[in-house]
């Protein structure tokens, strides 16, 4: 894949996404989005499963991307931590938000029903499947097939993501009514993420095309392992699944902790996936004007996610 393949197909969704459709349209095409999302991620499991060197280092894998996680995840909270703390006092514009002005109490519903699509369960059970029938039944002669598929699906995802791109720039409106400083959030996040990515590759001696580049999915795994697979490989694009995973999987286990850091570390933590499975159990610690902050912040990064991976394989 050339680096510029994510601009090509989320220039052309962002091209679609400025005709106005109409939200039976817009629901087609979320649905085609998640169609494509299992798609990839039962082809991402094959690959896994066939590859004997991924397989037999698996519990290694494992265990380094555990670590670039925490480290992402902690180092976001830190940054964001040290913005709170000096120009971004969160308490204060929780108590300057209004609930009712701004409509935020309908806004986060909409999400919230969203979140209890069963594709939370679904995603890693179609993993889990690729790589069971990639190990027992997939030979490698026929991999080229599940290539194709990839492919396709990866198209497919990143135009869906690009009309999304357009069809949601009302966020910036928010943005807006909520003052500049509120993007020093996302920024202080990548640069946290990338900062704990940089971490562990030190202490792991690994290259940084893989501890960087997996730790700055935050939380979007389906496109940073999709992407890291398609320019690296399986061995590679495995970090960058798992690293997201993690990284959704240690935010909720360790909310009830990271909140007593400062009511902006559960939304460092969850990062891109405070736009969707993440912004319910997040909301509930912050409360839902935070709540509100914390959606907006994940849709930043989850446009953010598939410019910046490209961009960071030209740097690393």
């Amino acid at each position: 894949m050339t680096w510029y393949f994510p601009f090509i197909c989320l220039g052309i969704g962002a091209l679609l996404g400025l005709i106005k459709l109409t939200n039976k349209v817009v629901k087609i095409i979320d649905y085609i989005g998640n169609i494509a999302l299992l798609i990839l991620m039962l082809a991402i499991g094959i690959n896994v499963g066939t590859d004997d060197v991924v397989i037999a280092n698996i519990g290694i894998i494992g265990y380094q991307c555990v670590v670039i996680s925490l480290l992402a995840m902690f180092s976001s909270i830190f940054f964001v931590f040290l913005l709170e703390k000096t120009i971004l006092p969160l308490d204060k514009i929780k108590k300057k938000l209004s609930v009712d002005n701004m409509g935020m109490d309908e806004g986060l519903k909409i999400e919230t029903d969203k979140k209890r699509s069963p594709l939370v369960w679904i995603i890693p059970l179609c993993i889990i499947a690729g790589i069971i029938f990639g190990y027992f039944i997939i030979n490698q002669e026929h991999l080229f097939v599940v290539d194709k598929f990839f492919i396709v699906s990866l198209i497919v995802l990143y135009i869906t993501v690009g009309i999304g791109l357009t069809q949601n720039r009302g966020v910036f409106k928010y943005i807006k009514n909520l003052g500049v400083k509120i993007i020093f959030l996302p920024i202080a996040i990548i640069i946290g993420s990338m900062v704990g990515g940089l971490i562990a590759g030190l202490i792991f001696d690994i290259p940084p095309h893989i501890s960087i580049i997996s730790a700055s999915g935050m939380s979007y795994y389906s496109i940073t392992g999709a992407f890291m697979t398609q320019t690296y490989g399986i061995h590679i694009g495995s970090y960058g699944f798992l690293v997201n995973v993690f990284r959704d999987f240690f935010t909720v286990l360790l909310l009830p902790l990271i909140i007593r850091i400062g009511k902006g570390a559960p939304i460092a933590a969850g990062a891109s996936s405070n736009m969707d499975t993440m912004l319910v159990p997040v909301t509930k610690f912050v409360g839902i004007e935070l709540g509100f902050i914390a959606l907006i912040i994940g849709t930043i990064l989850t446009f953010t996610v598939p410019f910046l991976l490209p961009i960071l394989t030209q740097i690393f």
